[in-house]
């Protein structure tokens, strides 16, 4: 099914990427951007260099959730600079060509496809040990588009939280990358418990388990469960990250940590 479509300048211009990792989830609001950016962050602080891909077109939070929402792509030598978030650390998204936030993109799937394939051949990605690429939820055109486009995609990586409408969809999700032949699947159980700020006990304010399950069930990899903590929430909303701001120790910054030497474990 994955009806690969080859491509000599993508080849050639994707040269210096190592490994490519998709993040994608069944349905919206279960965090997939807000995991994807920290862990690819998470990544890089372990002494990667690394690209992040926002394909989520119609949806493009990577730039807002970064605080990078007054920086605007240029090109050199006719090749699109990406975005420098960190010294080690390289940005893509649509956000970055709009005229305001709140400008909406109308297309349909060939221009959403053309688009994607803009990114991957005329960027100037240089050299990438791990890129992290946020998909938009659902299984259309953005990450069929990748999975076509990036035949040595490393994996894909599906976000859900404990909740049974959520699994029921990432399940989909799963089935999808497993019909297009995508090499690694794994789960992450994202919003899974709530750590009290107070007394430091765990609530399980929207189930838990759900993922690991799923990912049993299905026979792939569970990379584990990032607990809900508000702090997330509020700095995402301020353009702030928040394991730039909690590197170690709470459970949240602990779970980025363990999920992210899987995925590196990997290569």
């Amino acid at each position: 099914m994955n009806n690969i479509i080859k491509d000599e300048e993508i080849t050639k211009n994707m040269s210096g990427v190592k490994n490519k990792f998709m993040v994608f989830s069944g349905k919206g609001g279960v965090g997939k951007t807000t995991v994807a950016v920290n862990m690819a962050y998470r990544i890089m602080s372990k002494g990667y260099k690394v690209g992040l891909l926002d394909i989520d077109i119609h949806g493009p939070n990577v730039i807002k959730i970064m605080g990078l929402e007054k920086e605007k792509l240029t090109s050199t030598n006719k090749k699109i600079e990406p975005i420098k978030a960190f010294p080690n650390m390289k940005v893509i998204s649509t956000a970055s060509m709009l005229q305001s936030e709140d400008s909406p993109v109308i297309w349909r799937g060939p221009m959403k496809m053309k688009l994607i394939r803009q990114f991957l051949s005329d960027v100037n990605w240089g050299v990438v040990d791990y890129m992290i690429i946020d998909s938009p939820p659902g299984t259309g055109d953005e990450p069929l588009s990748i999975a076509q486009l990036m035949p040595d995609l490393n994996g894909g990586i599906v976000v859900t939280t404990p909740q049974n409408l959520a699994t029921l969809d990432a399940k989909k999700s799963v089935r999808f990358a497993q019909q297009l032949k995508i090499p690694f699947i794994g789960v992450i159980e994202n919003m899974s418990g709530f750590i009290c700020p107070h007394c430091g006990e765990r609530i399980d304010i929207f189930k838990t388990g759900g993922g690991q399950k799923i990912a049993l069930e299905m026979g792939v990899e569970f990379l584990g469960r990032i607990p809900y903590d508000q702090q997330v929430m509020s700095l995402s909303d301020e353009g702030k990250l928040y394991l730039e701001n909690y590197k170690n120790g709470t459970p949240v910054s602990e779970a980025f940590n363990h999920i992210s030497n899987k995925i590196i474990g990997l290569c």
